[in-house]
């Protein structure tokens, strides 16, 4: 068995001390608003979820497949880079995710948002509007949305026979959207997997529930492939419906700049070949 590498290692203990914050804290709600990444205009977002949300999880599946591929990926990577670069390549992958994810998120967001630009709202009454928690169990209702709102229009002496079904369907559409959240190490992963592909491309690899073996330089671009192809159509392959499809993609093609970078720099310390 492959022996797992220092950072990786403490890595996936920070992961697994979050997991059970997320469990222990708050009655699995609290700790998850704290540092799940929020969508930008919603009132629980914080500038700090832009990292911690790499460390939290859904569910123990979650975190159990993503420490595994942390692990399988990981540790040749960092025996090859070194944990400053690896480290470098992990939270930029990061961050890179949630910059598509979010921008992708951005572009849904103002799209709905011309049906009520006409309306004049002010900023923190769209806000606290499209921050309304209107969910009934897994299903976000009109009906509730409705409800909850009104107490904020009569709070900002705004008229509410001015939203009409076309408006309101807009502030579902973008209370939707802002409800979103994100959590998981999908997104470094991600980044991680494609520069082990780029230093191991004829490595074969294989998906668990299809145990034919492909080579990675076929292998990764695949799967990024169809994770492009979910988010833009929301087909789902073989993630989840509520996979941040985006987040994926965004990792993948961060750690590949990162990768083509260091390979054709014409600065020696900078090579990784």
């Amino acid at each position: 068995m492959m022996r797992i590498s220092e950072t990786v290692k403490h890595l996936i203990i920070i992961n697994v001390i979050m997991f059970i914050g997320t469990l222990t804290v708050g009655q699995g709600v609290l700790f998850y608003d704290w540092f799940a990444m929020h969508f930008p205009q919603n009132l629980a977002f914080q500038p700090w979820q832009i990292v911690t949300h790499m460390f939290m999880h859904g569910g123990a599946m979650h975190l159990l497949f993503n420490m595994f591929a942390l692990w399988m990926f990981g540790t040749p990577v960092e025996q090859v880079l070194g944990s400053k670069r690896f480290l470098f390549i992990y939270f930029s992958a990061g961050l890179g995710a949630v910059a598509l994810q979010v921008g992708y998120y951005y572009f849904d967001f103002y799209s709905a948002y011309k049906g009520i630009s006409s309306l004049n709202m002010e900023g923190e009454l769209l806000k606290k509007i499209i921050s309304i928690d209107a969910s009934d169990g897994q299903f976000i209702k009109g009906d509730i949305l409705s409800k909850q709102m009104i107490p904020f229009l009569n709070e900002y002496y705004f008229n509410a026979n001015s939203i009409d079904s076309t408006a309101f369907k807009s502030l579902f559409e973008m209370n939707v959207i802002a409800r979103n959240t994100m959590v998981g190490a999908s997104g470094c992963i991600m980044g991680i997997l494609v520069a082990f592909g780029m230093m191991n491309p004829n490595a074969e690899l294989m998906m668990i529930f299809l145990p034919i073996p492909i080579k990675a330089k076929y292998f990764i671009p695949g799967i990024i492939i169809l994770d492009l192809i979910s988010g833009i159509t929301g087909q789902s392959f073989f993630s989840p419906s509520n996979t941040a499809y985006m987040a994926h993609v965004g990792g993948a093609l961060t750690g590949f700049i990162i990768m083509w970078y260091w390979k054709k720099t014409q600065f020696n310390k900078n090579r990784w070949d």
